[in-house]
C-alpha cells in the first residue's frame, strides 16, 4: 500500500463519509445496509457500515463503488482486506470501517449482533449516561 492512501486529502468528517459510502452502496445495489454507530464502544472507528453483496462479482463492484465514491470525496482508504476473496470484503478509510459480505457469510459472523451484545454489556456494567460520558471523555483526552 502506498503512503498516499494512508494520507486523507482533507478532514476528517464521520458522518459525511458514512453518507458518501451509504450513497456508494446504494449506487451498486448493496443489499440490506446497516450502519452501527460504535463510537461509544471503541476507539478504533465511528461508524461500522455492513452490506450485503450477491455474489463475488456483486461484492468487487460495491468496494469498488465505495472506492470511487471516497475518492472523490477527497478520503484515502487506510487499507483493503479480502479483495481476493470470495464473501467478505473490509474497506477500512479509519473513521468507517465498511463490512461487505455475502449473506451466508453475513449469517455466520453477524456483526450487528456482535456489536450490540458488547454494547449491552456495557450498559450492564453501569448506566447508559456513565457509559456514553466516559467514550466521550476518552475521546477527548485521544482527539
Amino acid at each position: 500500500m502506498s503512503e498516499q492512501s494512508k494520507t486523507p486529502k482533507q478532514a476528517r468528517d464521520p458522518d459525511q463519509m458514512r453518507d458518501i459510502a451509504i450513497a456508494a452502496l446504494e449506487d451498486a445495489k448493496g443489499e440490506d445496509i446497516k450502519i452501527l454507530d460504535v463510537s461509544s464502544l471503541t476507539d478504533i472507528t465511528d461508524y461500522m457500515i455492513v452490506s450485503t453483496g450477491t455474489s463475488e462479482r456483486h461484492i468487487k463492484t460495491l468496494a469498488s463503488r465505495v472506492l470511487e465514491h471516497m475518492h472523490a470525496a477527497g478520503w484515502n482508504h487506510l487499507g483493503i482486506e479480502g479483495e481476493d476473496a470470495r464473501d467478505w470484503v473490509l474497506v477500512d478509510f479509519v473513521d468507517i470501517v465498511i463490512h461487505i459480505m455475502r449473506g451466508e457469510t453475513r449469517k455466520r459472523y453477524d456483526l450487528e449482533s456482535l456489536w450490540d451484545k458488547t454494547f449491552s454489556e456495557l450498559l450492564s456494567e453501569g448506566s447508559a449516561s456513565e457509559v456514553m460520558s466516559e467514550a466521550a471523555d476518552s475521546r477527548k483526552s485521544t482527539g
